[in-house]
């Protein structure tokens, strides 16, 4: 089942006033001649109060952009200071906009808004950017496959005025969907979201553009898992170095240590699992897997979970399915049997939270957001001894009555669930 819900994260840069120039489709922001005071719209609905503004610490940014891709930013003539005021990239001849996401106001009482497609990883899906009002305007005055623009009036598509002292706020709200993947257990998403607010700050003649990003990823702390029969899971971190390499080899020449977590990773990167019977020197036992599965706390039994592998078998609920790694004498392990590997696209939980007031006032029952937690990997194991009818392989591809006889069989106790210290999901 599949899910497109409203999202969580932010990647942004700050503009202000500048004269757009887009590809041939795109309306350009008219030039005021004289600074004025915006219309204000009539008594639109009051926003709950956010949060203190502030500008992101760190954000995605990057200027390099294909030359077919790049879209000017500014007047033909600026220049390279004038450029970088307004977060736009210089490149010795041209301004244009750079890998991100870019807010600016004009002094006409206009937001445009430039959002690269390549802001995020994986990339952000264009075509699922809204803001707090569903009318015309709220569409996209130009896209391309790398960006789409956005420009409309402080007074349109959903925005909120609010007063301070000297100051009039125009603040709107835009987000991207992604699809979910629900399981018996929980919830996940594979796909890049955000959600930000952007403001218009209109104070004298002066204008200020400014964006409050919404999220954040804790720190967590680590696991162990013992137990008399010692095993050990742990994260392949190896690289190719050579041409020809093969990724999914290379992976297992080295692994993260303990000073290396919390290992960040991005949604959909591979995540690379091994799990190892240790302090065994019998060559005739067989490490095999029955259920793993990922958590979003050091506990395997928390909620919520995400099966990875079923009796050894990838997950086959999963759009983005577990591929598991054979583990043979070319490995150079001097116990391959003693070893199980397989490799996972990251992801992040989903969960419910509050209805809040939606477009137009209504109110949504339910709301699925990313959780952007830790995650942790968890995995049951149990020691087989080959037989002429058994080879203590999983047999993925058989009906589940079969497989589970083939197991019950075969199978010594249960050993300890092995769990893998903490990964969190990056912030682009």
């Amino acid at each position: 089942m599949k899910l497109n819900c409203g999202c969580l994260l932010a990647v942004v840069l700050l503009g202000c006033l500048a004269d757009a120039q887009y590809f041939h489709n795109t309306q350009q922001p008219q030039q005021p001649q004289q600074p004025q005071q915006p219309q204000q719209p009539q008594q639109p609905q009051q926003p709950q109060q956010p949060q203190q503004p502030k500008q992101p610490t760190e954000v995605y940014h990057t200027c390099e952009v294909a030359e077919q891709y790049k879209i000017q930013c500014g007047a033909p003539s600026i220049s390279a200071s004038e450029c970088e005021a307004i977060n736009c990239c210089f490149d010795g001849r041209t301004c244009y906009y750079g890998k991100h996401v870019t807010l600016q106001c004009t002094k006409d009482a206009q937001f445009i808004v430039v959002v690269a497609r390549d802001a995020t990883l994986p990339n952000i899906d264009l075509e699922s950017i809204t803001f707090l009002g569903n009318d015309q305007s709220c569409s996209p005055v130009g896209t391309t496959s790398a960006f789409a623009i956005y420009q409309f009036p402080v007074t349109a598509c959903g925005t909120v005025m609010m007063e301070e002292p000297g100051v009039i706020i125009y603040e709107n709200r835009m987000s991207s969907s992604y699809e979910v993947a629900i399981g018996p257990y929980g919830a996940i998403t594979r796909d890049s979201s955000y959600e930000l607010v952007i403001q218009c700050r209109y104070i004298g003649t002066s204008v200020e553009a400014l964006v409050i990003e919404v999220s954040g990823v804790p720190p967590p702390p680590p696991v162990a898992a013992p137990g008399p029969l010692h095993v050990e899971l742990r994260l392949g971190n190896g690289q190719c170095t050579a041409k020809g390499c093969v990724e999914e080899e290379a992976a297992y020449t080295s692994f993260y240590v303990d000073s290396d977590y919390p290992v960040t990773k991005v949604l959909r990167d591979p995540v690379y699992v091994e799990v190892r019977m240790l302090e065994r020197t019998d060559p005739n036992l067989v490490l095999t897997l029955g259920r793993c599965w990922a958590t979003s706390s050091p506990y395997p039994h928390s909620l919520p979970q995400w099966d990875l592998l079923i009796d050894g078998c990838p997950y086959r609920d999963d759009r983005y399915q577990t591929a598991l790694i054979p583990v043979g004498t070319s490995s150079g392990l001097t116990y391959p049997t003693h070893h199980r590997r397989f490799v996972f696209k990251m992801f992040t939980f989903v969960g419910t939270s509050p209805a809040n007031p939606g477009k137009g006032g209504a109110a949504d029952p339910e709301v699925m957001t990313p959780l952007k937690e830790k995650v942790y990997i968890h995995c049951d194991t149990a020691v087989c001894q080959p037989s002429a009818g058994n080879n203590c392989e999983p047999r993925c591809f058989r009906k589940r009555r079969e497989v589970v006889s083939s197991i019950q069989r075969t199978f010594r106790p249960v050993t300890p669930t092995a769990s893998s210290n903490e990964i969190i999901i990056s912030a682009q």
